[in-house]
């Protein structure tokens, strides 16, 4: 049986014991199953990659699949650096053991190390002979306690060296997966043409407007006075939503409302870092009111939720729509920037915290604005708050 049949009837088996016995607090004490988990995510985003020509939206099932690669990836990089991390603490407890280890070994051998040991006649009599076979009983299960422990350290550690050799399967094909779903999520946006829009950008009054405005509030203010015969469609409303949206991209906050960049710049939004080219969604169902570039802020887009508030993202490199556009919640809008790791790099290098400063990440930054006011996105969205 080879080793990926293995991994994936192991991984099955676990999966069901997940169901059925333990918590999920368990996979995060556990390295070796949780790298296998993330092994299952990536299987399980091939999949949904194969079927995603077959599905009647080609664009959510596209990017339900970028998605679940993107996740699949991170938790696989997780994974690694906890077995990696595992693998080295149990080896130095090994290293640091190995005279306990000789000794347990010899005193073994000398026993025979076949059940309980041959109880010799004490020369005081039967009584002394049952307290010395006693006494050896003890030693004896003491040291097949110590034995077996011993045997479960070296088989996790075997077994974790096995997942960091046969990482290098997984982590390519799930960077070929999520490489050749971005590209044909890009071609199904391009080939749509069914979405509802709720009116049409007239880019003189946009160039106009962005050339006069300074900072992104006074251009936000200026978003609905530049369009006409907007189509009297409202979407559902956000604001009983609020603390529950999610994330339009998988990231972590690295600045909050306030806090100061490197060039002591401050602003009311929050800073998420990303790993390179994730994909970014709307978080809820929206209008674009504005995508492109805009002041010093890179490529941003602008959803309009409900008349009156603003979600604003910035620093995508790809932005998918086109202004009126009316998204579904999840739906695509755009790329961050950057290049996939190359497999070598996954591999020697697995994530860690330092990741987010070190060039190896991209940041979105994301501001709500309500009325024209800045409010604090951490309180509109799911897990910023820490």
């Amino acid at each position: 049986m080879t080793f990926r049949l293995r991994l994936s009837c192991l991984c099955h088996l676990w999966l069901i014991a997940a169901l059925t016995m333990t918590s999920p607090a368990l996979a995060q004490e556990d390295p070796a199953r949780a790298a296998v988990e993330a092994v299952t995510a990536i299987e399980s985003a091939t999949a949904l990659l194969a079927r995603a020509d077959e599905a009647p939206d080609r664009v959510a099932a596209l990017t339900e699949t970028t998605r679940a690669f993107e996740a699949g990836l991170a938790a696989m990089r997780e994974g690694l650096r906890r077995v990696t991390a595992r693998e080295a603490e149990l080896s130095r407890e090994l290293v640091a053991r190995e005279g306990e280890i000789a000794q347990l070994l010899g005193t073994l051998q000398v026993m025979g190390g076949n059940g309980t040991p041959v109880i010799f006649l004490h020369p005081s009599g039967p009584l002394g002979t049952a307290r010395s076979a006693m006494i050896v009983a003890d030693v004896s299960r003491g040291l097949d306690t110590r034995a077996a422990d011993l045997r479960e350290r070296l088989s996790e550690v075997q077994v974790l060296r096995q997942l960091q050799q046969n990482a290098s399967d997984t982590l390519a094909n799930g960077l070929r997966g999520v490489q050749e779903a971005r590209t044909d999520l890009s071609k199904a946006i391009a080939d749509r043409s069914d979405l509802p829009r709720k009116f049409v950008e007239d880019p003189i009054q946009t160039a106009l407007l962005i050339a006069s405005t300074e900072t992104l509030g006074a251009f936000a203010s200026g978003l609905t006075d530049i369009t006409e015969n907007e189509a009297a469609l409202d979407l559902p409303t956000v604001r009983d939503r609020k603390g529950d949206i999610p994330q339009p991209v998988l990231g972590r906050v690295l600045r909050r409302p306030g806090e100061a960049d490197a060039a002591g710049i401050t602003r009311p939004g929050v800073v998420l870092v990303t790993r390179p080219r994730a994909i970014v969604t709307s978080p809820t169902a929206a209008t674009i009111r504005y995508r492109g570039p805009l002041l010093n802020l890179g490529n941003v887009m602008i959803l309009e939720p409900e008349p009156g508030i603003l979600f604003v993202f910035a620093g995508l490199d790809v932005v998918y729509g086109a202004s009126g556009d009316i998204l579904a919640a999840g739906a695509p809008i755009g790329l961050m920037g950057g290049q996939d790791p190359d497999l070598g790099a996954l591999i020697s290098a697995p994530e860690t915290p330092e990741d987010s400063v070190s060039g190896r990440s991209e940041t979105l930054y994301i501001e709500v604005r309500q009325d024209n006011i800045p409010q604090d996105p951490e309180a509109w969205f799911q897990g910023m708050k820490g």
